[in-house]
């Protein structure tokens, strides 16, 4: 099947090694080249260095739906778009433009979790399963008819960066299964039931920020969630940025005579942390300009001390 393929990110990449083994790619099309680091140097997408690795053309088009864009994508005359984390909103003009289809991939099992950052919000929310829809495109919000499904169990001590990297390797078999059942024209078109969906809406590092304020089953989610992006953080008392990792529930060391935020103590390897019902038990740390390091190193050279509140 002659393919297009519109993704950016590094997910996708054991996906576009799969397509491009069983397929033919006509184009691998990516975000333009964005500045990043302290030089501001201008960075390629993950899926732009590997489609040159693999010898395939790739188009970076600022915007997919100005009309040169759009002509672009015609001329290529593919049977079918593959999308995976592309980073821009398809319009009909594009959708239309494939003999049999546009497949998006998406990392959830819609119509739960519709939006940019459906990995962490089914973390955040204790979700018991996640795992791939792949839709057939439409010009809504992840609103398309639903091809397959594939799901997967959260560990309890499930992060955001652990539930990537198994989404990653899972969605090559899902994606190779669609396509076969689309050349056969036997490919199912079930409707979503939009009454039952949610949102996981786009997530920035300001989302990080940690309200000790909170419960002690919704932080440890949501620390987990945010782990590696956006992070999760807080402040020392001297104002400088916190950044921690590692969370678990502690909630038998609660305390109900201390301030959220307080430092109880170590715990084995960690350090105990007050929240509004219970502790959070935290694995790693690294302050602001400091290396990342466990807790019962930063309490050995006195940056962690009990009774210290953070975020205060």
């Amino acid at each position: 099947m002659r393919l297009v393929y519109l993704g950016s990110g590094d997910i996708g990449l054991p996906t576009l090694r799969a397509l491009a083994a069983a397929h033919e790619i006509a184009a691998v099309v990516a975000q333009p080249d964005q500045p990043a680091g302290r030089g501001n140097q201008l960075r390629e997408p993950p899926t732009k260095t590997l489609a040159r690795e693999l010898g395939l053309p790739v188009l970076q088009p600022e915007r997919v739906r100005r009309p040169e864009a759009v002509q672009a994508l015609r001329e290529v005359a593919a049977d079918a778009f593959v999308v995976f984390a592309y980073g821009q909103i398809l319009p009909q003009a594009v959708l239309d433009l494939p003999r049999l289809a546009a497949l998006n991939i998406h990392a959830s099992l819609l119509p739960r979790w519709r939006g940019a950052a459906p990995i962490q919000a089914a973390i955040r929310a204790g979700d018991a399963v996640s795992g791939h829809t792949i839709m057939f495109m439409d010009a809504g919000l992840d609103t398309g008819d639903i091809l397959l499904q594939r799901e997967v169990p959260l560990a309890e001590d499930e992060t955001g960066g652990s539930l990537f990297a198994r989404l990653s390797a899972l969605a090559p078999e899902c994606i190779l299964e669609a396509l076969e059942l689309l050349a056969a024209g036997r490919a199912p078109r079930v409707p979503q039931n939009s009454a039952l969906s949610t949102l996981a809406p786009k997530l920035e590092r300001p989302d990080g920020r940690i309200e000790w304020r909170h419960g002690v089953l919704e932080l440890s989610r949501r620390i987990r969630a945010f782990e590696p992006w956006p992070g999760s953080f807080t402040t020392l008392p001297d104002g400088r940025l916190l950044k921690v990792f590692g969370a678990r529930l502690a909630s038998e060391h609660g305390r109900s005579d201390v301030a959220p935020g307080t430092v109880l103590g170590p715990d084995g390897d960690g350090a105990l942390v007050a929240c509004a019902d219970g502790a959070v038990r935290l694995a790693e740390f690294q302050p602001e300009g400091r290396r990342r390091l466990s807790a019962r190193d930063w309490f050995n050279g006195g940056v962690l001390r009990p009774g210290m509140t953070l975020g205060a």
